[in-house]
């Protein structure tokens, strides 16, 4: 039986062998280890035999190779050292590394672990009030001004999100696709007008480091005041994609609203039209259409048939306009 053939359960007691390994790497042998979210990756709260508590990622749907991950440090580094963010920041094992490795006998895969310092507050999920939708805005906007202008070391590599797929395999149109020729085609013409819409996007921004998914299940609240988290997505691309990526996730009209106006508060909105936002929108939708196809996660592959309805309804739609 493969991995992604294993019940959620299933999943995380194979990966119990594997996180405690990764803990040695960190000098910790006596600690508690709870499952805390099993999605995308796996994360593991560690609290120590003294009281320490920690956040362990194991990266098990995650392609990223070390030198992304590397750079990924490098990111969320720069802005704890920056004062002005609350970030869960990434510890160094016992051998100076950031990124620490442990074999999986269940996928058969060497998996790519981090731990960090732990966050104290409550994600802020899918119902943000206006004000906290506003501070988001803001939030991103601070981070898109600490990170203008930024290059990452040598050796250190996050991917240029200029490309549809944002460099993951495609699942839709690629070689292991599984969709009829009809639903190719609705899909290839959605590309493609989106597609027209980004390429004069990317002719006129100035690309930088972005967080790429900042939804209310990747920031906490606490005090009143956000944490940002999971920086998995992050690469190289265009603000306008961060506060596209964002908006999708939320609800209203009145969040859109309170988002682009906090994010206003701190630096100006990057330019979009209304066509332009819609191909940035329909785009993230075909991402996760992707990552459904793509993922182990038991739970969440239940969700394609009818995310893949709407989805092809929404592409429709977008040619329609």
């Amino acid at each position: 039986m493969s991995f992604s053939d294993l019940s959620t359960e299933e999943q995380i007691e194979s990966l119990i062998e594997p996180a405690t390994a990764i803990l040695a790497q960190y000098g910790i042998t006596d600690f508690e280890l709870e499952n805390i979210n099993h999605e995308y990756n796996s994360t593991f709260s560690v609290v120590t035999a003294a009281g320490e508590k920690f956040a362990l990622r194991v990266n098990v749907n995650s392609d990223r190779i070390e030198k992304n991950i590397a750079a990924e440090m490098t990111f969320v580094n720069i802005l704890a050292q920056a004062g002005e963010f609350r970030v869960a920041v990434p510890i160094r094992n016992l051998a100076g590394e950031f990124v620490s490795k442990a074999a999986h006998e269940a996928s058969g895969r060497e998996l790519l672990c981090v731990l960090f310092s732990w966050l104290e507050g409550e994600d802020v999920g899918d119902e943000p009030t206006l004000e906290v939708v506003f501070e988001i805005g803001a939030l991103m906007a601070r981070l898109h001004n600490a990170t203008k202008g930024l290059v990452l070391p040598a050796g250190q590599e996050l991917p240029s999100l200029d490309d549809f797929m944002w460099h993951v395999e495609d699942f839709l149109l690629g070689e292991r696709s599984v969709l009829n020729p009809d639903e190719k085609a609705k899909i290839a013409a959605g590309r493609k007008a989106i597609e027209t819409e980004l390429s004069a996007l990317f002719s006129e921004g100035q690309m930088q480091l972005i967080h790429a998914d900042l939804h209310g299940w990747n920031l906490k609240l606490h005090d009143g005041q956000l944490a940002v988290f999971d920086f998995d997505d992050s690469g190289v691309g265009l603000p306008i994609q961060d506060l596209a990526t964002a908006i999708y996730y939320l609800d209203t009209d009145e969040q859109i609203a309170a988002m682009k106006a906090g994010y206003a508060s701190v630096r100006e909105l990057p330019s979009c039209s209304d066509r332009q936002m819609k191909a940035l929108l329909l785009q993230r939708r075909i991402h996760l259409l992707n990552y459904l196809y793509e993922t182990q996660n038991p739970e969440h592959r239940e969700l394609l048939p009818d995310y893949q309805v709407e989805t092809f309804r929404r592409v429709d739609a977008f040619l329609s306009l």
